[in-house]
């Protein structure tokens, strides 16, 4: 079954999606794997303050123009 045929609609302008991370380090992993494959850098790792002490996440656009964070949100591991 085609999703548009069932009434799916892919996300619209601004839409990014968030995975959670096991560590820092998978953080720092996870940017430096993207920009190897052909993504765009968005926020390099590091700590997001105005989002709480210990939001930790590195932002990439990839090469078909997902924005895709990496995100640990907990005291340093």
């Amino acid at each position: 079954m085609n999703l548009r045929d069932a009434g799916a609609h892919p996300p619209g302008a601004g839409f990014h999606i968030a995975f959670s991370a096991s560590s820092r380090k998978a953080v720092d992993q996870f940017h430096a794997a993207a920009l190897a494959h052909g993504g765009i850098d968005n926020g390099a790792p590091g700590l997001r303050k105005h989002y709480g002490p210990n939001y930790y996440a590195a932002f990439v656009v990839d090469p078909e123009g997902h924005r895709i964070e990496a995100v640990i949100n907990r005291a340093c591991d």
